[in-house]
């Protein structure tokens, strides 16, 4: 029921009133405030009491004694005493004033009716019990040397006949007794209902307290932990049932540690450790989670981060042997997952830009050098008149020329090929073909390159190879790229292999050199665009960096694997596996564009993979070699 709805009762006026006279430290703390309420009432009400009945004492009894109107005077001391709680606030010398007062009207009244004999005596018990509601061990103790003092006058101004002898007879002073004993019974039951009082009222704020951080606890998407410094948890929240999948209870003790990644346990005890002494800590680590509906044996892993500091330890605590941590953690894997994502758009981006810078470099080179020669060549040839040319280098010039635009126009194919592969733009004109007919074909095109320097070129195709379904052009571009690039990066004296076999459902080709071999630090970028094994000031050799990857897209565009294995200063083996009947994967519109580029579904580089920049090969033309066979060695 709401404040307003509450119905109007005199204990409810009282408690406004009472509230209304509060300090302003008492009115914001519910019980503190309750304390400030059980100190005021019964001395306000008491004192208000006693002066209500006053007149009507006095009209049955007559004039008072003096002990009686010093008694009356004293009912002013629980009124001064509710004022000074409510001007000052101080709940410890208020109860510390109000056992003065007490033992004062105590000493007073025993000391004029029998000393310790009196009846008044008995409430000295009252004293400390009075200030036991205080719930300070200071104001208890100060009340108990107090009682205990006062006791003490009373007995050696008893024996030392200080005190005057009590005038009232055997029958007075037992009624007197009587009402001492009753009136102080009543009054310490009394203390005891409000000292009853105040602990439930503080038990019932204490379970709403911890009702309230319960339900914060239970309903915060973050982990909320209480640790040892060797890490062993005594407390977790129940969100982290929801966070690892997994009881609460199997996460006491030693049970978080061991779902921490063994990687990450150095951090993780780390972290808590420097926090048990004091510190704030912050730590990011794995925690290992089971999702439930998982295969079995499947281990995942989500990034968590954990911040913990010391817990405020209790009076007589503080060693750091025993200090204890508290943590809040909170799953951060999708921030993990982003920068991840960022890092490896910011590689991408920073080898792009490394493409970029060989492209270039490369090109000024591979472009620059034949325009030079074209445009030198013919501007004698145009002045042949002044420079008096023959016909003989007239020639001579015309065909430099040519070879100079035929490696132009290689360039620029390689170039625009890659880029139609990229943007899936290459298609795949599949017919029935020879492989061993092209295989020889190419080989002889590239015999007369390997004569001159001095390798020899061996084919091992069997006359057996059956006949296959693809693109014919494309398996020839494979071909003279791998062999013009094994030709060109093998030493003079050295051999290069090209053999041939077959299976029930694929071609297997292996182009296998001598040659220089690759670095291994060079080995996972071979076949990347424009990439050239070895530093760029290096190179002895003309290329684009291009051929490999041509070839490496058009073995995937075939669904065909590639397998370089490489050893630097030994030499190359590229060994390619082709289907004998090329079936295109069969793709939805929206992925049509992007299915030529999709990679080769086994394709593997091992550990010693293709070294050489690819380009292709024009230095030879067909009409210029198919009449020379023989210039190709066969072996069985």
């Amino acid at each position: 029921m709401s404040r307003s709805a509450r119905p109007v009762t005199v204990l409810s006026i009282i408690r406004d009133c009472l509230d209304a006279l509060l300090h302003p430290s008492a009115r914001y703390d519910a019980l503190t405030r309750a304390r400030h309420r059980a100190f005021m009432a019964p001395r306000l009400l008491g004192s208000l009491a006693a002066f209500a009945v006053f007149p009507v004492y006095l009209a049955m009894r007559g004039a008072p004694s003096a002990i009686e109107a010093a008694a009356f005077a004293w009912l002013i001391a629980p009124i001064l005493l509710s004022w000074f709680l409510s001007r000052t606030g101080r709940y410890e010398g208020a109860h510390v004033l109000s056992s003065l007062a007490l033992a004062g009207l105590i000493m007073a009244i025993a000391g004029t009716t029998g000393g310790i004999e009196s009846f008044a005596a008995i409430w000295l018990v009252v004293v400390p019990l009075e200030a036991a509601l205080s719930a300070s061990r200071r104001v208890a103790t100060f009340a108990s040397l107090l009682a205990l003092s006062c006791a003490g006058i009373l007995i050696l101004a008893g024996q030392f006949g200080w005190l005057a002898a009590g005038e009232a007879s055997a029958a007075e002073r037992g009624v007197l007794m009587a009402f001492g004993v009753g009136s102080a019974t009543l009054y310490a039951a009394g203390l005891a209902f409000g000292a009853e009082s105040l602990a439930r009222t503080s038990v019932a704020l204490l379970s709403r307290e911890e009702e309230r951080y319960r339900l914060l606890a239970r309903n915060m998407s973050d982990v909320i932990s209480r640790h040892q410094r060797n890490g062993a948890v005594q407390f977790i929240s129940s969100a982290a049932e929801a966070m690892l999948g997994m009881p609460v209870a199997q996460l006491h003790g030693h049970g978080l540690f061991d779902r921490v990644h063994v990687a990450d346990r150095p951090a993780y005890l780390t972290a808590l450790s420097d926090a048990a002494r004091g510190d704030v800590r912050s730590v990011e680590f794995r925690l290992r989670r089971e999702p439930v509906g998982s295969e079995r044996g499947h281990v995942d892993f989500i990034w968590v981060e954990m911040r913990c500091r010391p817990l405020d330890q209790d009076m007589g605590r503080e060693s750091t042997r025993e200090a204890e941590v508290v943590a809040v953690m909170r799953d951060v894997t999708d921030r993990k997952l982003s920068e991840q994502a960022l890092d490896q758009a910011r590689s991408a981006a920073e080898a792009a830009d490394a493409a970029k810078t060989r492209f270039l470099a490369t090109m000024s080179h591979e472009l620059r050098t034949p325009l030079n020669a074209i445009i030198g060549f013919s501007e004698m040839i145009a002045q042949e008149q002044t420079l008096m040319l023959g016909a003989a280098q007239r020639k001579e010039y015309a065909q430099l020329i040519n070879d100079s635009g035929q490696h132009l126009l290689s360039v620029v194919n390689g170039i625009l090929d890659m880029s139609k592969m990229e943007s899936g733009n290459f298609e795949i004109a599949s017919e029935p073909f020879s492989p061993r007919a092209s295989l020889m074909h190419c080989c002889n095109l590239l015999a007369l390159k390997a004569r001159e320097n001095g390798i020899d070129l061996i084919t091992d195709a069997p006359q057996d190879l059956p006949v296959m379904t693809g693109d014919p052009r494309a398996f020839k571009q494979i071909l003279l790229n791998l062999v013009a690039n094994a030709i060109k990066f093998t030493e003079r004296g050295g051999q290069v292999t090209v053999s041939a076999s077959a299976s029930s459902s694929q071609l297997t080709l292996r182009i296998s050199d001598t040659g220089v071999g690759i670095a291994p630090d060079d080995l996972k970028r071979i076949g990347a665009p424009f990439f050239q094994a070895g530093k760029t000031y290096q190179r002895r050799h003309e290329g684009t960096g291009l051929g490999l990857s041509i070839v490496k897209s058009l073995v995937a565009l075939h669904l065909g694997e590639l397998t370089v294995q490489s050893r630097l200063g030994e030499g190359t083996a590229v060994t390619i596996k082709l289907p004998l009947v090329y079936t295109p994967p069969q793709v939805k519109p929206a992925e049509s564009k992007i299915a030529t580029l999709t990679p080769m579904p086994r394709q593997e580089t091992q550990d010693k993979p293709q070294d050489k920049p690819q380009d292709k090969p024009q230095d030879l033309h067909q009409d210029q070699l198919q009449n020379q066979p023989a210039l190709v060695k066969k072996s069985a």
